[in-house]
């Protein structure tokens, strides 16, 4: 299976990043890729936005979510994208939404945890979500959803292992700063290493953001990568030959021993 980690740097203005959108997925179809993953904010950039970003999200959700899923009915392919979904208060959901193929949404993930850190607080502005991580079916593989400061709890991930996923879609807009970009090309790694598995990782690269898509075999290796630039694809192929090949000579998840019923 071809994936994709599209970059782009997401603005204010609704139109002009769905058509950056529609190019990153026709180069992508071009290129045959099967699963294309779209940052965090890649609807839309919540700094800086005229009206209430809340009044914004339940205006254009659901017009974002049918412009996603026309583009993956058109080209043959699955298209993972992320925005801000509608609620009923001031504070939209920071969502993942998962489209297949054939333009139907098969899941919609809603970032657990906020970034409250590094002295910036989202929770004055998104509503946390309250579900189970979420694993989806998608271009013949099963696929765990990320959403940017996620990358920092293990235990997410580690729980998407456990539901199935062979593979973890992190879409991000990772805010630049001391020694941030390490931080995520570490985790990354990190998260590909400790359970075995494929990581496909889209950043954004809007002006705060690093940028720095890659796709992360399950040896930790990064199989193709990009830097801060706006605009770009990073592409490679995945395969369960690999993961196989990975799991045979470092089995870690049968040799966990660690009882998480076990109530201390």
């Amino acid at each position: 299976m071809k994936v994709a980690a599209g970059q782009l740097a997401p603005t204010t203005y609704l139109a002009a990043n769905r058509r950056t959108i529609e190019t990153l997925v026709d180069e992508a179809a071009a290129d045959n890729v099967d699963l294309l993953v779209l940052p965090e904010e890649a609807m839309l950039l919540a700094d800086g936005v005229d009206l209430p970003l809340g009044d914004i999200a339940r205006a254009e959700w659901g017009g974002f979510v049918e412009f996603v899923s026309g583009l993956a009915k058109r080209t043959g392919m699955a298209i993972i994208a992320a925005g801000y979904e509608g609620t009923d208060g001031d504070r939209p959901y920071n969502t993942i939404v998962a489209i297949d193929e054939r333009g139907i949404e098969r899941a919609r993930y809603r970032k657990l945890h906020l970034y409250d850190a590094f002295a910036y607080r989202e929770s004055d502005y998104v509503t946390p979500g309250d579900a189970n991580p979420v694993v989806v079916e998608l271009a013949g593989a099963s696929v765990g959803l990320v959403n940017c400061y996620d990358l920092r709890f293990p235990e997410l991930t580690r729980n998407l292992i456990d539901q199935g996923a062979d593979l973890i879609s992190v879409s991000a807009a990772w805010v630049s700063g001391a020694m941030k970009e390490d931080h995520w090309r570490t985790l990354l790694r990190a998260r590909a290493i400790e359970s075995t598995t494929w990581v496909v990782a889209a950043g954004s690269a809007s002006p705060d953001c690093i940028g720095q898509s890659m796709v992360v075999d399950p040896f930790g290796i990064v199989r193709s990568s990009l830097g801060g630039e706006t605009y770009g694809l990073a592409v490679s192929t995945v395969s369960q030959r690999r993961t196989d090949e990975v799991r045979a000579v470092l089995p870690v998840l049968e040799n966990r021993r660690l009882n998480t019923s076990i109530s201390l």
